[in-house]
């Protein structure tokens, strides 16, 4: 089945990613295997204070979004910033994709799906009507 639209919610812990097309929608669940977490340090010593997701947490989302025309990146946190960092330097084909980036607490799967809605038919609503 072929989904030309998704959005990616995701924070430190997990990823949820829905595929959807006007007919039909695909979910994927993605769990971080090294989450951030807040590493404090004593006084005086320079750190950066939390650690980098793990590689293939990325790889992960980046598979789910195979064959998705468009897509839209959310989240409260700044994990969904290390993963728009990480497309911009590594993966063009993503990066073109990438139609949006917003922050958002923690909506439910309906709310999410609704949102990403309404965001396309924003974004479609803006586009010419002509083929380029």
């Amino acid at each position: 089945m072929s989904h030309s639209h998704a959005i990616v919610w995701m924070d430190s812990k997990e990823a949820r990613i829905f595929r959807f097309n006007a007919a039909n929608v695909e979910s994927e669940h993605i769990k971080a295997h090294n989450p951030f977490r807040q590493v404090h340090h004593k006084a005086g010593v320079i750190g950066s204070g939390h650690m980098s997701l793990d590689a293939s947490f990325f790889k992960h989302i980046e598979e789910a979004l195979q064959g998705t025309s468009e897509w839209l990146l959310v989240g409260p946190s700044a994990a969904k910033e290390e993963l728009r960092k990480h497309v911009d330097r590594h993966l063009p084909s993503l990066k073109a994709s990438l139609v949006g980036t917003d922050t958002m607490d923690h909506p439910t799967d309906g709310e999410l799906l609704d949102h990403a809605r309404r965001a396309f038919k924003a974004i479609d609503r803006m586009r010419p009507n002509t083929p380029a």
